[in-house]
């Protein structure tokens, strides 16, 4: 389930919206022990991504690095190598 959370910091072009959100998506669904909730903790569970949403968001503004922006094509080209050294 984590697995799906990715490092969204200093990358060219920067995370969108909706990568923070499902980030705090799988973060909340990893905290709660839910893939989807119940009716009655659906409120409760909604608010939390909210709230991590926003959290992460300001995060990752207010982050700084010396660093160039990593590549996203870069990054999938090696994570695909990774995968495929690691699974054959």
């Amino acid at each position: 389930m984590c697995r799906n959370i990715k490092t969204l910091f200093n990358f060219e072009p920067p995370a969108t919206d909706d990568e923070v959100r499902a980030a705090a998506l799988q973060f909340v669904r990893k905290l709660s022990g839910f893939n989807a909730p119940s009716q009655a903790n659906a409120a409760a569970f909604d608010r939390a991504v909210s709230e991590i949403t926003d959290a992460a968001r300001t995060l990752l503004l207010s982050l700084q690095t010396q660093a160039a922006p990593r590549d996203r094509e870069v990054e999938a080209a090696k994570a695909r190598e990774r995968s495929r050294a690691r699974f054959g």
